[in-house]
């Protein structure tokens, strides 16, 4: 569940996030059907809370990513209302897998002011990121409370300035190879939860 980081805005649906996380899952030997991906580019936590209001999920899931917030931190939204409404976001992922915490996983929030598209616009880059670390407090201490799983993929994200091709054509969200480090690091937490059923 998320935003353009989970659909992989500018990549190709095969090589998103949640497709490439299971399909390194097959690899390792555990079965899943096609992931269903509940996420929109732009989306902020409000309006992933009124698409599931709209569309809830139907029957049980094994695994849940969670990855919210970019477009709250990009709208100016208040940290305040983020806390709520991700909780929310929280409670409804535990609810999916069972009433499970260990088998929701929620990944930080990317630092986008070191793309290419940030310095374009003449963002200023400490600026950006500053203020992802205060989102990103937020969902990980949130996270901590509800007993879920949490991967921090931001310092991962901020290498997208050093690394070639880390991030997509459009010069602003990540490349296949990009989610592919962060699914390297995502995979163990998520083999942690399948192997405890």
């Amino acid at each position: 569940m998320g935003d353009s980081y989970t659909v992989g805005e500018g990549i190709s649906k095969g090589d998103s996030l949640p497709y490439q996380l299971v399909d390194e899952l097959a690899e390792e030997g555990y079965s899943f059907g096609e992931p269903l991906v509940i996420a929109r580019t732009g989306w902020t936590t409000d309006e992933l809370i009124r698409a599931m209001d709209e569309k809830p999920p139907e029957g049980r899931y094994d695994l849940v990513t969670l990855l919210i917030g970019v477009n709250n931190q990009f709208r100016g939204y208040s940290l305040e209302i983020y806390r709520s409404e991700f909780g929310e976001l929280l409670e409804r992922s535990i609810e999916y897998v069972g009433s499970n915490p260990a088998c929701v996983i929620v990944l930080s929030i990317p630092d986008w002011g070191v793309t290419p598209f940030a310095q374009r616009m003449g963002f200023e880059r400490g600026q950006i990121s500053l203020q992802i670390d205060r989102f990103n407090w937020i969902n990980r201490e949130e996270s901590e409370l509800a007993g879920v799983r949490y991967v921090d993929i931001t310092a991962i994200s901020r290498r997208a300035g050093d690394e070639v091709n880390w991030v997509a054509a459009d010069g602003l969200h990540p490349s296949r190879s990009m989610i592919q480090a962060w699914v390297e690091k995502t995979l163990p937490e998520a083999k942690a939860c399948l192997n405890e059923k």
